[in-house]
């Protein structure tokens, strides 16, 4: 090879070469890029329902199915509760919903804010790392409305109608707790006052009183604006979700979208274009709804070039409620809640063990399962991960990063332990194969309900020992056998409850300790 040719060849590969390490850069710098956030969260939708968690599923799920083939799909996922409000607490705090007041049940439209003004929300971190956050859909955590005169008792009774005054806006609501911009109702779609709330000020002041006392389309009575159609609102919201995308796809700030949406939540009320498609019930009708809801915002991401570099999470809230009819979805050989044991407000699995999908094309794994513990209170934790932002210990105490998981470098598990909670209060803690219920029954909707063990005196052991492993159903209490593993867990419960926090900082106080019931057996 004369001269010449030798250089040529040289200066070729040296291009090459440095093409390669261009692209590397490029591909780090873009990996660097803060990603847009949206988090979906379905409300009493079932492990079951998804046929990608499980193929036995009757109901068509194709844009969620298409969702897990292009991402993460976590087959271990659970909420902190086993009821709505106290699980979307710890979703924006990261810190499990039994350390704030509310030690049971649910709160109302009515109710004052659960989050107090002073506790840090995944909004938070992420306006304070430049991103603009935005909330669309059902709060229910409470919010301070305006009330008339004074200020009235019994906020949390569900069936009881406030004297509101619509013309003031709300405080301690979203705007308090990181949102730039936000748009929904306070409580269940069932629950009054059927008020849209913008930005702190209702949209409209009610003009009429309405309710619905179908089986499955019911919702309580009500004052109702006029802009508040209970059929449409989840298109309603949907659209200005989109909206709100189109709005922020290419602005200089990467965006936050908390998108908790009504459905499939009673009323069940899937729109004339799914009426009877599911090939089930209405609430089946319903689910396919919620999933066309995924199918236009990844549309609309992708319309908008931003799919790519956007984590979309998808999830539900707790399990199926038994308002769906189980009964009657059997004849179509569809079960809601896979082959786990009770329902929605359970303290078994058919409570809080749900479908959670996370896609996002240019940095987390693509069609991949994996069967490695998470809570919904893990969300804070791989937000600050994800925009390097510091945790505080005053902040998502409960709270651990999954970005290990997205991207595949982390072969353990992130967390030792696990705990959850039924409606009525009752705890329980998984570790590895092991779960321990610290009731006698389902604490929950689920035979053997709490009043049913009290009317009918059964005789059952204190608790529940569970080897999830080998018996998924949970249909065999080994606390007898084992007491041994049980007291481990019992006692790291005791430990995890009492120093405020189950990671690693200094201790924290839980609130209303005081006449917390619910502890005693477990403290004492």
């Amino acid at each position: 090879m004369n001269t010449f040719k030798f250089l040529l060849v040289l200066i070729l590969v040296s291009s090459c070469q440095g093409s390669k390490n261009v692209n590397k850069e490029v591909a780090n710098q873009k990996v660097k890029v803060k990603p847009n956030i949206i988090y979906i969260l379905a409300d009493d939708m079932g492990y079951g329902d998804v046929k990608s968690f499980n193929p036995e599923s009757k109901i068509p799920t194709i844009h969620l199915d298409k969702m897990a083939s292009n991402g993460v799909m976590f087959t271990d996922a659970h909420t902190s509760s086993a009821v709505c409000t106290p699980t979307r607490y710890s979703i924006l705090t990261g810190r499990y919903n039994w350390r704030s007041n509310l030690k049971n049940g649910v709160l109302g439209g009515y109710s004052k804010s659960l989050i107090t003004p002073d506790r840090a929300t995944v909004a938070d971190l992420l306006k304070n790392q430049g991103y603009t956050t935005a909330y669309i859909g059902k709060w229910h955590m409470g919010w301070d409305w305006a009330f008339k005169g004074e200020e009235k008792s019994n906020l949390n009774n569900l069936h009881a109608i406030q004297d509101v005054d619509y013309t003031k806006p709300i405080k301690n609501g979203p705007s308090t707790h990181g949102f730039d911009y936000s748009f929904g109702f306070c409580g269940s779609l069932d629950m009054p006052p059927y008020v849209f709330v913008e930005n702190d000020m209702p949209t409209m002041v009610p003009t009429k009183m309405t309710e619905n006392k179908d089986s499955k389309g019911v919702w309580r009575k009500g004052p109702t604006s006029d802009d508040f159609v209970h059929q449409t609102v989840l298109q309603d919201l949907t659209d200005r979700a989109i909206n709100y995308i189109g709005d922020k796809a290419n602005g200089a700030e990467p965006f936050f979208l908390y998108l908790p949406l009504p459905a499939p939540h009673t009323p069940i009320l899937p729109s004339d274009e799914f009426l009877g498609k599911s090939n089930t019930n209405k609430y089946g009708d319903f689910v396919m709804q919620v999933d066309d809801v995924v199918g236009q915002i990844r549309n609309k991401l992708k319309a908008m070039g931003i799919s790519e570099n956007t984590l979309l999470v998808f999830t539900s809230d707790n399990g199926c409620s038994p308002k769906a009819d189980f009964k009657e979805l059997e004849k179509f050989n569809h079960d809601p809640s896979y082959v786990f044991k009770g329902m929605k407000a359970d303290i078994y699995e058919g409570g809080h063990h749900v479908p959670f999908i996370v896609e996002w094309p240019n940095h987390a794994l693509k069609n991949i399962s994996t069967d490695k513990t998470i809570s919904t209170t893990d969300f804070f934790a791989t937000c600050a991960d994800i925009a390097g932002y510091s945790i505080k210990d005053t902040e998502g105490e409960d709270s651990y990063s999954m970005l290990p998981l997205l991207e595949g470098e982390n072969e353990k598990e992130i967390r030792e332990y696990i705990i959850y909670h039924s409606i009525d209060g009752s705890f329980a803690i998984k570790h590895g194969d092991w779960k321990l219920c610290t009731t006698q029954g389902s604490g929950g909707w689920s035979y053997p309900k709490p009043s049913e063990i009290k009317n009918k005196k059964l005789n059952l052991p204190e608790m529940q020992l569970f080897n999830i492993k080998e018996d998924l159903a949970e249909t065999e209490n080994l606390i007898a056998s084992n007491p041994k593993k049980a007291a481990e867990l019992k006692a790291a419960l005791k430990k995890i409850i009492l120093q405020g926090r189950s990671t690693v900082g200094a201790n924290q106080t839980n609130e209303g300790m005081d006449g917390w019931t619910q502890i005693k057996t477990i403290i004492d």
